[in-house]
Order: C-alpha cells, then structure tokens, then sequence
C-alpha cells in the first residue's frame, strides 16, 4: 500500500456519512468494516456504483437530534473502499482507506427512499507543511522510539521502519502514528479536526511526551516487585 497516494474526492456532490460514536478513521488508515445494517447495505452499494467514497463521521455526544437522527460533529474524514466482499443476504466486508479531512456544510433532508445520511462537505486544505520545521519532531520520536522509553511499544519496530524512509513525508508519518498509537477518542477527534500539519505535530509530541512520563514512572515503580495483585494506577 501507498501511502503517498492521490485520490480524487468530488465536493461538488453530496457524500455519503457513516456516523459513528467515535473518531474511527484518520487519513491514511486502513480498517475493516463488517456491513450489515439495511441502510449501510444501501450506502455502500450506492458508493460501489460511484467513486466508492463514504464519509466517516462522528456523533456529537453533546448535541440533540433532528428528525430522530443524532446530531454529528462537523469533522469528517473521506474514506475510500480499497476492497469490498459480497456476503450472503446483501452485507459487505470491506476494506476502507481513509483520504482526507473535510467538515460537514450541510446535511441533505430525508428523501424517503435513501435510507442512509448524506451531507456536502467542505475540503480541509492542509497548509503547506514546512518540512524543515517539523523535521525535529520526526527526529525526536525516532531517537524516543530509538532509545526512550516510547521504544516499549509493540510498534516501535515499525514506525521507525516508516521514520527512516525517506520517501514517507513527515505529515504522513505524523498520520501514521496517529493511528497507529493513539486510540482516545477525543485525541483522535482533535486530531482529525486539525487541518494544520504543524499544529498536529506540535498535538502528537505533547500526547507522545505525556504517555512517555507514564511510562518512565510506571518503570521506576519497579511492577516486578509489587505483591501479588497491586498495580501502580
């Protein structure tokens, strides 16, 4: 897989919005979805016969509902169907790629026959990435992934793989590692809402340096001698 890849998005026509309780996609992941909700069976049929493009978007825990339906936070990301399977009775198994951010302008009214939600989205261009700026911080993680106490993690081996290609552009890899190590769903939404490369880097390093303290005093509490059910919380 590509992850320098160009797809094309169409905002000139309405998309198709899969709402969720979370932040699930961020651009450049992968994820798999199991589909079988009569209306996310219409959606994903319809995509098929389009440009095989969904827009994952979020539900907004504070807001109320219109017409029965929860009201969703602005921030999207477009995903792209890389795969899909037929299963019996209509539902897909699919592979969605995500793409690009973009922010809900106006959801389409119920038409009566199109079961699943529809907006048109607006584009969120990112600013130009300077990479002479954010090259500190792809250094800074590789010497924390390298050497620190980030190097813990199961995936370290990987994202230092992807940090010393130098055909991986930094704000990719900054996705990269948005999703490859941070699953709060809070974080994920900020980040997905963060059209500024920059300012997503400057958001990564803050969590990274946060989870690295909690793991240097985890450490240092020595969990190999604790008695026989304690756990440094």
């Amino acid at each position: 897989m590509s992850y320098e890849q160009q797809v094309r998005v169409n905002f000139g026509k309405p998309m198709p919005l899969f709402p969720l309780p979370e932040a699930v996609l961020i651009p450049q992941q992968v994820i798999p979805l199991h589909i079988f909700e009569e209306r996310y069976i219409q959606m994903v049929s319809h995509a098929l016969d389009g440009a095989g493009q969904i827009a994952m978007a979020v539900v907004d825990p504070k807001g109320g509902s219109d017409s029965g339906r929860p009201s969703l936070r602005p921030a999207v990301c477009v995903g792209q169907i890389m795969q899909h399977e037929t299963l019996r009775g209509g539902r897909f198994e699919i592979l969605l790629q995500g793409v690009c951010r973009a922010k809900i302008a106006k959801e389409m009214p119920d038409d009566g026959s199109t079961l699943y939600r529809e907006a048109h989205l607006n584009p969120v261009e990112d600013a130009e990435p300077d990479e002479e700026v954010l090259q500190p911080i792809r250094e800074w993680v590789q010497d924390e992934l390298t050497t620190g106490d980030l190097a813990r993690f199961e995936s370290a081996g990987d994202l230092l793989d992807y940090i010393r290609d130098e055909r991986i552009s930094t704000p990719t890899l900054l996705e990269l590692i948005s999703f490859t190590l941070f699953d709060d769903a809070d974080l994920r939404y900020k980040l997905l809402d963060e059209g500024n490369p920059e300012a997503r880097s400057e958001i990564i390093k803050t969590e990274l340096e946060r989870t690295s303290k909690m793991l240097r005093l985890a450490r240092h509490q020595r969990p190999e001698d604790w008695p026989k059910g304690m756990s440094w919380n």
